[in-house]
């Protein structure tokens, strides 16, 4: 049966190093499950709701991927994305959080239209690379602020804006400490890294008496004050329109780019970066999303922690399927999930944020042109603390500096008409 369904032989794979990879891409990723709730807590969320939503939703996603698209390709609810909606969208904006899942449900739909209908590499190849590397690496940056906040060490301040919090403090020390294991173990090729520095600083925790021990075993809580209840009707308004389209443009840059590079390791992509499957796979992608949303968590997305799986022999779908089955089980031990302060998830923010920056080292710095729209893009983010501030400024800044310089030419059709509609935005929604 596994031999008709994933053809394995044809992949030079075997069951047996499938169910490994499945288990090695669990093993790097299920931090997503203690990590989200934390996040979406901060929106309001109910934390323990949230929690089984994430496990179910990553199960979903996962074996419909392994079973429909036939790629070790394993999905979750997006680091960067969690953060925008709970920091930005609902705390920074005011909306209620069934408002902002409302967001969410809205771009997953327009990602998968764009799916659906082709426009992914229509939108991929004419955006410009520094605003493509811009995005994610401003992303990177929100999601480290978050971290620091997190562990306390950085801090809310009304006379300079952010200053160093308390670093003698228990709370501070130990987002401190779950950093450097999250960095040195990583860095020593450790693929749980981040799971384990979740465990370790949990426990010290615990044993310090600054967390509560809940148990570890339980059946999985009701996920009934999130399911279904976001705000399709609210949400849908001109006033949000530059957050359902932030939320339908950096999820069609996070899976395509994640996807090819996890292809890539497997061989199977072509010089353009497409690979077998390519539109199967970017639907269950933007499908997951649409049923993520209506359960109740953040824009999921493919996890770079994917090709953890390949390295060690990952070729099929039966991988994606072995980790989602592995999420399923995880249901069972939502105690453990309640135990975990936000000190403890701070290094796994800050490491993602690092990952997100990496891309930084390809801008071409001694051209202004590509230089400033993607610094700009970049910056924009933490400190505006807002995604699509960022996306909106970037394009803005990129035809600014391309007409400024004499190189229009350099300008595509469809980059100057998402400036000119967030010019638009800004003037006649943001100003009323």
């Amino acid at each position: 049966m596994l031999e008709r369904l994933f053809k394995l032989s044809a992949h030079q794979t075997t069951a047996g190093t499938e169910m490994t990879a499945g288990i090695t891409t669990f093993m790097t990723m299920v931090y997503i499950v203690f990590v989200n709730p934390q996040i979406l807590s901060a929106a309001g969320m109910d934390t323990s709701g949230v929690f089984v939503v994430t496990c179910l939703i990553s199960a979903i996603g996962c074996v419909v991927m392994g079973l429909v698209a036939n790629l070790p390709i394993a999905l979750a609810p997006a680091m960067g994305l969690n953060a925008f909606f709970a920091f930005s969208v609902v705390v920074g904006m005011g909306v209620s959080w069934q408002v902002g899942m409302g967001t969410i449900f809205w771009g997953a739909v327009g990602f998968a239209l764009m799916s659906l209908f082709g426009f992914r590499s229509w939108i991929l190849t004419n955006i410009p690379t520094c605003l493509r590397i811009g995005i994610p690496s401003g992303i990177g940056l929100l999601i480290a602020l978050v971290g620091l906040n997190k562990a306390g060490i950085v801090i809310a301040n009304p006379a300079t804006m952010v200053a160093v919090g308390d670093l003698t403090s228990l709370h501070c020390l130990l987002g401190a400490l779950s950093f450097f294991i999250v960095v040195i173990l990583a860095t020593r090729g450790v693929h749980s890294a981040v799971l384990l520095s979740v465990v370790i600083v949990t426990a010290i925790g615990a044993l310090l008496g600054d967390v509560k021990f809940t148990g570890v075993v339980s059946m999985p809580p009701s996920i009934a004050d999130t399911f279904g209840q976001l705000d399709l009707a609210g949400s849908f308004n001109l006033g949000l329109s530059g957050i359902i389209f932030s939320f339908a443009l950096v999820s069609l840059f996070d899976s395509s780019g994640t996807m090819i590079a996890v292809t890539e390791k497997c061989g199977i992509t072509d010089d353009r970066g497409r690979f077998p499957r390519m539109k199967q796979a970017l639907l269950t992608d933007s499908f997951s999303s649409v049923a993520g949303a209506y359960m109740g968590t953040s824009t999921v997305t493919a996890f770079i922690e994917s090709s953890s799986g390949v390295a060690v022999g990952g070729r099929t779908g039966l991988t994606a399927v072995v980790t989602g089955i592995l999420f399923l089980l995880v249901m069972f031990f939502s105690p453990l999930a309640a135990m975990v302060p936000g000190y403890a998830v701070a290094g796994a923010l800050i490491y993602v944020g690092i990952l997100m920056c990496s891309g930084l080292s390809k801008i071409n710095w001694s051209d202004m042109t590509e230089a400033v729209p993607a610094f700009i893009t970049c910056i924009m983010m933490p400190f505006s603390f807002s995604i699509t501030e960022g996306i909106a400024t970037g394009f803005i800044t990129f035809c600014v500096m391309k007409i400024g310089t004499g190189k229009w030419r350099d300008i595509h059709p469809g980059v100057a008409l998402v400036a000119l509609l967030f010019i638009v935005k800004f003037v006649f929604v943001d100003s009323h």
